[in-house]
């Protein structure tokens, strides 16, 4: 029951943050213009990029907070380690802060290329952006404790308030207070301040009382550094394959051409909404089984979070790959603007399913605390990504590095999943191949692609929403009827209610 809830939670929260950080794009794009909101895009750049300097720790944390519901650590041990990775943690966000501070002006100078934003504004963005980056990097150490400690309902709850609050208060600023990316960026660090001390909050009233205080502790680091050090790796290799794109984009193009990839980006990237309440629900639970030896209860959960992963975002990327275009055009209602980003839509949400479809088979990795087979898997791929990217970007522009994340991700398809399936889970292979991944695909692919041939080109908007809110519920329930575990958990459920309501009704005089 724990886990369907979480699985709920994290899909509630993560919806409505998903849909408190796109709701608002349009707005942000009108007050603040497209290049301001490239500088918005190089600043989800920056906080990706912070994931690598916690060395590990913060997903190091968060098994070890899960292992610690599993009875692996007592109430002294896991209080010493969370204060650690504290002390540790405030020290580096401290350091990126002063860095990107000091190198605010050679930043607007070198990097970016602007045509209409003065450098002075650039610069003092960047100075704002280092400050918010690094209370978003604390912020996440309670985050990732809180979900190990599988209270994932509680963080939504709070989560979707202050994403409310983020959304809404920026829009306010923007219109009420000073149109400028500064202003942006002061009320984004003002929530980020606010999240951290709510969380802190949280995590320390959840946890059991130690006998003494907590103190730094290198021997609880020590406990917990081959995990570190292999999540660091994989971060590393990860940020570059994720990053790459972005970072030579930001280099290479305009900040107004930068700023359309930012866009489609940042909706293809919604999609990871969609896997990631799934992962951090499973995660926990995968490492509690793998704890406890339970070999034939992790093969039912890995299965069932791979359908679930399949039938949830594979329909959402499948719905933004085949109407994109129309998608953008309602949500944006600019016509120019939807032409320069749906071609890198369809091609970037492609990438990001095939990358979705790799987090159950990456956490059951982590579950088990195997870490090289990601690395070595990483570094080939980052060995062929960037030498593409630099041949592709120049060639074709944005469309290319695009087209490199998809193949990117096919290989992970290919090779990732025979490596793992070969010493975990062995017989597992062609299940996950089959049953929970190809069917529903194609079967929703397919549904997708129908209802594109059938509906009128010409709608008006409220009846083109209608009818693009029908077609991805269709597509959804394609997805679902073809994968088994979830065919059977809607079964079993809707034959629940129908038995509730007839003893129900049965009963009544």
């Amino acid at each position: 029951m724990s886990l369907k809830k979480n699985v709920v939670a994290n899909y509630l929260g993560q919806g409505w943050r998903a849909l408190m950080g796109l709701a608002f794009i349009p707005l942000y794009i009108k007050y603040l213009g497209i290049e301001a909101y490239g500088l918005i895009g190089i600043f989800a750049i920056l906080q990706a990029w912070m994931a690598l300097l916690d060395m590990g720790m913060r997903p190091a944390l968060g098994r070890e907070m899960a292992r610690f519901t599993g009875g692996a650590h007592n109430a002294q041990s896991i209080r010493e380690l969370l204060r650690s990775i504290e002390i540790i943690g405030i020290a580096i966000a401290g350091a990126v802060a002063l860095g990107i501070w000091a190198a605010s002006g050679w930043l607007a100078v070198e990097w970016v290329t602007a045509n209409d934003l003065p450098l002075q504004v650039i610069a003092q963005a960047f100075a704002v952006m280092g400050a918010v980056t690094a209370l978003s990097f604390i912020e996440n150490i309670y985050v990732s404790s809180i979900v190990g400690l599988q209270h994932q309902v509680l963080q939504n709850v709070l989560s979707s308030i202050l994403a409310t609050a983020r959304g809404l208060g920026a829009v306010g600023v923007l219109a009420w207070v000073s149109p400028t990316i500064e202003a942006f960026f002061i009320w984004q660090g003002l929530i980020s301040l606010t999240t951290v001390v709510m969380f802190a909050g949280v995590v320390y009233r959840t946890l059991p009382k130690s006998p003494r205080p907590a103190r730094f502790s290198w021997s609880a680091l020590i406990g917990i550094w081959r995990f570190a050090a292999g999540m660091m790796t994989i971060t590393l290799l990860a940020l570059l394959l994720t990053q790459v794109d972005k970072i030579l984009l930001s280099r290479l193009l305009t900040l107004e051409l930068f700023g359309y990839y930012a866009l489609a980006g940042t909706v293809a990237n919604a999609l990871y909404m969609l896997i990631g309440p799934i992962a951090n629900a499973f995660y926990p639970r995968f490492t509690e089984l793998v704890t406890r030896g339970d070999e034939i209860a992790l093969r039912s959960a890995y299965h069932q979070g791979a359908q679930l992963a399949t039938v949830l975002m594979g329909s959402a990327a499948i719905v933004l790959m085949v109407f994109g275009d129309r998608v953008l055009l309602l949500w944006t209602a600019d016509s120019a603007l939807s032409q320069h980003v749906a071609p890198l839509l369809s091609v970037l949400a492609l990438g990001t399913l095939f990358n979705g479809l790799m987090w159950i088979p990456y956490q059951t990795q982590l579950a088990h605390g195997w870490t090289t087979l990601t690395i070595k898997i990483n570094s080939v791929a980052v060995a062929v990504l960037v030498p593409g990217i630099l041949w592709a970007v120049p060639k074709y522009g944005a469309i290319g590095a695009a087209w490199v994340w998809v193949a990117l991700n096919t290989g992970y398809l290919i090779f990732g999943i025979y490596f793992m399936h070969r010493r975990l889970l062995p017989k597992e292979k062609w299940r996950w191949y089959c049953k929970d991944v190809a069917i529903p695909l194609v079967t929703a692919t397919a549904t997708a692609a129908l209802c594109r041939w059938a509906i009128p080109a010409e709608m008006s908007k409220i009846v083109e929403l209608a009818i693009l809110m029908i077609v991805s519920v269709c597509v959804l329930i394609a997805a679902a009827l073809t994968a088994p575990m979830v065919r059977h958990q809607i079964t079993r459920y809707l034959t629940d209610k129908v038995k509730l309501i007839t003893t129900g009704s049965s009963r009544q005089p």
